[in-house]
This record gives structure tokens, C-alpha cells and sequence, in this order.
């Protein structure tokens, strides 16, 4: 069973894939499209505003991630597909700089000696608890236990 996003989706792709050159659509394998049509949302109200790009549709983001894969697997040229690739490994590298710099462990315990300073500003004195010796408490409890009988 397929989401209901992506349900929605395909509803669009098949959509879209009216107003595409037949050429283009062609390239496209029957498996894909028979798939698409046969796990689209029927109910899903969705029509193609010609007049404007497709890249300005009110559409989804699993049809955009549908009709990008669709573009760089059957309708891209090597040259397209090299500028592509070469693009996402660059935003790869500078999403793994990013959490290099948000997780780098060497910066972790730097706030350490922060929390340190703070701790020994606050005033804490120690409270002296005054201990009974053991043979007053054992007195007490007699005392306590002659007074109960009384």
C-alpha cells in the first residue's frame, strides 16, 4: 500500500505527463507509468495550469522528487547528469562541515570551565549538623519509652 502523499503524487505525475512531449514520455518505462496509474489517488483533484511553469505549480514535494528523479533517470544528458551529481556532493559536504562544527567533540567540554566559574561564584556554606553522641540517644529513647507508660 502506498502513502497517501504519494498516492496524491503520482495522480500528479500522471497529470503532468499529459501535457510532456510523447517522445519524452516515452522514454519512460511502461512498468513506472502502469504503477503510477494504478496506485494514484483517483480522488485527488488536481489539474495543470499550462499557462504557468511547472516549476511554479502548486504541486506536491513527493511529486517534485518524483518528476526530478524522472528528469536525471530518462531525460538528462551525461553532461546534466555530471552537474547534478557534482552538485549534490557538494551540498553532501557542506551539510557534513555543518555538523563537524555542531558536533566536534573537541568543542563539547570547552563550556565545561564556564559551568566551573559559576559553581564556585554561588555561595554555598556548609550547614553543621550537630551529631548526638550515642549514649544521649539511648538515654532519650528510655526516657521516651517510661513516659509513654505513664
Amino acid at each position: 500500500m502506498v502513502s497517501e502523499n504519494y498516492a496524491k503524487a503520482y495522480k500528479e505525475i500522471i497529470e503532468i505527463l499529459k501535457y510532456t512531449k510523447k517522445s519524452d514520455v516515452k522514454k519512460i518505462p511502461k512498468e513506472k507509468i502502469i504503477m503510477w496509474k494504478t496506485n494514484m489517488d483517483e480522488k485527488w483533484n488536481f489539474s495543470l495550469d499550462t499557462t504557468i511553469e511547472l516549476e511554479n505549480q502548486n504541486i506536491l514535494p513527493e511529486t517534485r522528487a518524483i518528476m526530478a528523479n524522472i528528469f536525471y533517470d530518462y531525460w538528462a544528458t551525461d553532461y546534466q547528469k555530471q552537474r547534478i551529481d557534482e552538485k549534490d556532493k557538494k551540498n553532501a559536504e557542506t551539510q557534513e562541515i555543518e555538523k563537524r562544527e555542531k558536533y566536534n567533540p573537541d568543542n563539547i567540554f570547552q563550556n565545561k570551565t564556564v559551568i566551573k566559574d559559576v559553581v564556585n561564584e554561588s555561595n554555598t556554606s556548609l550547614i553543621i549538623a550537630k551529631k548526638e553522641k550515642w549514649y544521649k540517644k539511648i538515654f532519650i529513647s528510655i526516657i521516651n519509652l517510661f513516659s509513654k507508660n505513664n
